[in-house]
């Protein structure tokens, strides 16, 4: 099967910046308060509603993965880079960390409590999203929650050719308006339950929001 050319630019850019991404990126101790509260309070719902595991789609290292775990959510990591999820692996043994793509997971329809998206999608062509958001509702139980974090703008495409400690990339990065995520969320049938725009400051230079939302115990009418 032929992987996507944007799905093999991601693995292969990832792979090539993955140690410095860990020595590079925030971990989740050192987010803003505002990311904080938002994934806690992603963890208390998903705890609340016992519906089954998060699936932390696009997990990187697994530093989030872990700080779900340590907030009592039962989780697992799926990344599409190899060596994200070596790096994943070796930092926490006791959790589950596979290779694998959100656009098709390897995961039974209605199987989880949870999807968290955080900063994993921005690299997918829009046009895509659809099918990236609609395995999001397959995975989920009725009743299950999403939290999606991403980079948003007025719909900016960035090709950077370098990363995470100046390493060659060969992503692109489709910055959307948080307005068109928030339709393609309910175009898959989930429900937005909670939104947040965050505004550059001095710890970040980007705009970024964040979705929480569920999908619904019954059907729609059709």
């Amino acid at each position: 099967m032929t992987v996507p050319s944007y799905l093999a630019a991601v693995r292969e850019s990832y792979d090539a910046v993955a140690a410095d991404y860990v020595q590079l990126v925030k971990t989740p101790a050192e987010l803003d308060p505002l990311s904080r509260a938002m994934l806690a309070a992603f963890a208390e719902t998903v705890r609340a509603a016992g519906l089954g595991p998060v699936a932390d789609l696009g997990c990187g290292p697994g530093r989030v993965t872990a700080h779900l775990a340590e907030l009592g959510v039962p989780v697992f990591g799926i990344d599409l880079s190899p060596r994200m999820v070596e790096l994943a692996r070796r930092a926490y043994p006791d959790l589950t960390f596979t290779v694998g793509s959100m656009t098709a997971p390897a995961i039974g329809d209605g199987e989880l409590g949870g999807v968290l998206a955080y900063f994993s999608t921005h690299h997918t062509p829009p046009e895509q999203l659809p099918v990236v958001f609609g395995e999001f509702h397959r995975t989920l139980a009725p009743g299950g929650r999403l939290m999606l974090a991403s980079h948003v703008g007025e719909g900016q495409l960035l090709r950077p050719t370098q990363g995470y400690g100046g390493n060659p990339v060969s992503y692109e990065s489709h910055l959307l308006p948080p307005e068109r995520i928030a339709e393609l969320l309910e175009g898959a049938g989930l429900t937005i339950t909670a939104r947040l725009i965050q505004e550059p400051d001095a710890g970040s230079k980007r705009t970024y929001a964040t979705f929480l939302a569920r999908k619904p115990e019954h059907p729609g009418p059709s």
